[in-house]
């Protein structure tokens, strides 16, 4: 099984699943250039990451790779507790992070894309902000009385922990989501997460 991941990536979701089901692996590092290569393009069009090889499956779509990792081991009931409403919890907060948390980054990361000048782009960040920040107390609101998105360990976690990560490094106000805050240190004391952080460094 290879993970094609890049540093700082929402990828980071997916080596730290792995560590949690010991599942062997290898990470294929990649670059802001090597996904536009040609030869990646024909395993992944989109030219991004994350991309998992898994024999004669080239899996995109990191909702899909972090459901298809959880079916393959549902023993360690990432997906919920094996039930239709376990599983529809996951993957409601899995949906949220994905579709309406990690899209809400993007003026932050690429503000060039949305606008032309320097103002427009500070505002437009700073508006973006704003947006991160709205959603990030709703998350907060979910963790004040569990320690787990859907109060147990799921693949939405890690997913979480990623973006909380690019809110911290992109000056998103956290200083009072307290239950945040325990979340992304319990996250950060984890084994799994120590070692896919020092993957991304290797």
């Amino acid at each position: 099984m290879q993970l094609y991941h890049m540093r700082g990536a929402c990828s980071l979701a997916d080596l730290i699943v792995l560590g949690w089901l010991g599942v062997p692996h290898e990470i294929v590092p990649m670059t802001l250039d090597s996904i536009k290569a040609p030869a990646y393009l024909k395993l992944n069009p989109g030219g991004n990451v994350p991309l998992l090889v898994h024999g004669d499956l080239a899996l995109t779509e990191n909702v899909a790779i972090l459901g298809y990792l959880a079916d393959l081991h549902p023993h360690a009931q990432l997906a919920g507790d094996g039930s239709p409403r376990g599983r529809a919890e996951v993957m409601r907060w899995l949906a949220f992070l994905n579709s309406d948390v990690h899209k809400a980054f993007k003026p932050l990361f690429a503000p060039e894309r949305f606008l032309d000048g320097r103002d427009l782009d500070e505002q437009l960040a700073a508006n973006a902000r704003r947006h991160v920040r709205a959603y990030l107390e709703r998350l907060d609101g979910a963790l004040a009385d569990r320690d787990w998105l859907t109060g147990q360990r799921s693949i939405a976690d890690p997913y979480l922990y990623v973006v909380l990560r690019w809110a911290q490094a992109k000056g998103v106000d956290m200083s009072d989501l307290h239950a945040l805050a325990a979340f992304h240190e319990r996250m950060s004391r984890d084994p799994a997460v120590r070692d896919a952080l020092r993957a991304e460094e290797a």
